[in-house]
């Protein structure tokens, strides 16, 4: 078998902080890369779902969903609750009442710097966390910086960044290419650069297609 053959399959994800589906769906594929077996290279990209959110939004996400999404309380709380029960099914314990619903841009930036420094993964992670289960803001450059902190990285390096906007290119270069693939909704997976996974599928759904990948690399060399 030639290195070709072995080299990691590149998995592209487009995703946002604040989407619910990006969270479960991010355990998924974990777990269908994990029943693969192979080696995987990830790296995530940038995708706001509500670019016109404001930083400090007064309200809960039910009040959030209901007033600027014009859907009806009772049919938002059936929603998250559905949606905090799927959670559960992949170990996460989503806690919508204490979740600050914010403007992702910053967190976007700074997924952008972690992947400067060898930890996009890392912090990809410690911001959904922060997010859906911690209670955590996850828009303003002070809590972000913390956050970016907790894993190790340089604080003070982070504010500045996000201060200068130094990767807002890299951010709008990742959503202009997502209007070129057509992607409409996340978490949107583009495997071995070829393949699109759209949304949070079964772990044997990302399995059986890096899969497909390994068995056509084989089979050309």
């Amino acid at each position: 078998m030639t290195d070709a053959s072995v080299s990691p399959i590149k998995v592209d994800i487009w995703s946002d902080v604040q989407c619910p589906w990006c969270y479960f769906g991010k355990r998924k594929f974990e777990a269908g890369a994990a029943a693969f077996g192979g080696a995987v290279e990830v790296e995530y990209h940038s995708f706001e779902l509500a670019p016109d959110t404001p930083v400090d939004f007064e309200g809960s996400p039910v009040d959030y969903l209901s007033q600027r999404k014009g859907m009806p309380v009772e049919q938002v709380t059936q929603v998250l609750a559905n949606v905090t029960g799927i959670a559960a099914s992949v170990g996460l314990d989503y806690d919508y009442v204490h979740v600050h619903q914010t403007n992702t841009i910053k967190a976007h930036e700074l997924i952008h710097y972690a992947k400067s420094v060898d930890r996009q993964l890392d912090m990809k992670e410690r911001l959904l966390k922060a997010y859906f289960v911690d209670g955590r803001h996850v828009g303003r450059i002070e809590d972000l910086a913390d956050l970016a902190a907790e894993i190790g990285l340089d604080r003070a390096e982070v504010v500045r960044v996000l201060t200068d906007e130094t990767y807002l290119p890299d951010v709008k270069a990742d959503v202009a290419q997502a209007i070129e693939y057509g992607i409409q909704g996340v978490p949107f997976f583009v495997i071995d650069g070829k393949y699109g996974v759209s949304g949070a599928q079964d772990a044997t759904t990302f399995a059986n297609v890096l899969e497909q990948v390994r068995t056509e690399r084989e089979a050309i060399q």
